[in-house]
């Protein structure tokens, strides 16, 4: 089971006791807007996706890294980060990050916090070796978050995807290890 420390922040792999604050989390109209590719809509649905993700932890080749994000001090949950496996290279893993954190811990550097162990883990524990993510343009919070973390833009899509009934800008980021700058732990 992977479990790893910030200085505020546990960061874990969900366990079957999580299945409420999954779905809850997932299903959170708010916290999923720029998502919605993977909000959850009904109990079904999330039953058979969280059964995913505990079934892929016990695999030799694990796949999905999310991991559960709770406060330090009240275990309070605030969301989740992380990144799934997308190809397997003789130079290391290629992985698409991500995270979602509700709005009530918005703009407190959690997510800056959470996603920068998690890159410390991938790329000095896990032999990963290429990390993209992106967001939409308007999502100026998250675009800063992965700037913080020392991820370097790679492109803008202007009008690509549809969002919220318009056309809307994309931003994709990216960070190899070899451009890691470390993470004190």
């Amino acid at each position: 089971m992977m479990y790893l420390e910030t200085k505020r922040l546990i960061l874990r792999d969900y366990c079957a006791d999580d299945f409420d604050e999954y779905y809850r989390l997932k299903s959170d109209l708010k916290t999923m807007y720029y998502l919605q590719d993977i909000q959850l809509h009904t109990k079904e649905e999330a039953h058979e996706d969280f059964h995913k993700v505990l079934e892929d932890l016990s695999q030799p080749n694990r796949k999905f890294y999310f991991l559960h994000i709770e406060l330090k001090d009240t275990h309070e949950q605030v969301g989740s980060v992380g990144y799934t496996v997308t190809d397997e290279t003789p130079a290391g893993k290629i992985v698409g990050a991500g995270y979602f954190i509700y709005p009530k811990f918005w703009g407190k550097g959690y997510t800056t916090e959470a996603f920068q162990r998690v890159l410390a883990f991938a790329f000095a524990e896990n032999n990963v070796y290429r990390v993209t993510t992106g967001c939409l343009a308007e999502n100026i919070g998250s675009e800063r978050v992965m700037q913080k973390c020392g991820l370097i833009k790679e492109a803008e899509h202007i009008d690509y995807e549809w969002h919220d009934g318009k056309m809307k800008t994309r931003l994709e980021y990216r960070l190899l290890s070899r451009e890691w700058g470390g993470y004190e732990i």
